[in-house]
């Protein structure tokens, strides 16, 4: 979220507006906040996400979603855009629009400066409520990193990360791999940019 919040709105309200809008805004607790546009890098990453993903699962019963899809998380009400959404089995959502998903399996957010601690913090604990989540993962995009979040049987979330080039993540729940040198093809980093801390500020 990167914007204060303004004065009360409905949910209902909220979603007529932003099916008229040009732009996105997420939905909390009776208030908008608008989000901001991507850099090439992030834009450039998410296709190589949606290239990579809609490959693999061509000939299975799941769906790959890019930015454009609202998710709605039932338990606290968040709206929201998710960068890369993975659903399986018949998709549901909160009305005839079909607009805003409420079922997905898999979320991916491309982290950026402005959104990367929101991402890592408030916004998982509203994904973790969602029942049908099994994964979540971030993807730096000033850096070759991958950070992967599994649900297991417990309930409780198992970690794993990359950053060697020629790296991969497994996604069980879906039966992915996501490679490192195909999310940043074409993607300009800087030389020692894997040299840096993780918590380097970037500008």
């Amino acid at each position: 979220m990167t914007a204060q919040p303004r004065q009360y709105v409905t949910e209902d309200a909220y979603l007529e507006h932003e099916r008229r809008s040009t732009t996105k805004s997420e939905y909390y607790d009776g208030h908008v906040y608008a989000m901001t546009g991507a850099k090439e890098s992030h834009n450039l990453i998410a296709g190589n996400l949606i290239a990579s993903l809609h490959g693999q699962l061509r000939r299975k019963p799941c769906r790959v979603y890019p930015s454009d899809m609202r998710v709605k998380i039932l338990r606290t009400g968040l709206n929201t855009y998710p960068d890369i959404v993975v659903v399986c089995g018949q998709p549901q959502f909160v009305d005839e629009k079909r607009d805003t998903l409420t079922n997905p399996i898999v979320i991916i957010e491309v982290l950026s400066p402005s959104t990367e601690r929101y991402d890592r913090g408030v916004k998982f604990r509203h994904y973790r409520a969602i029942e049908t989540l099994r994964d979540y993962v971030l993807i730096a995009q000033d850096r070759q990193h991958i950070e992967h979040y599994t649900r297991q049987e417990n309930g409780q979330w198992l970690f794993e990360e990359a950053s060697d080039t020629d790296a991969s993540i497994q996604i069980e729940s879906i039966t992915c791999i996501l490679s490192l040198k195909d999310i940043y093809e074409k993607v300009e980093l800087a030389e020692d940019a894997n040299d840096l801390p993780l918590d380097f500020p970037t500008v």
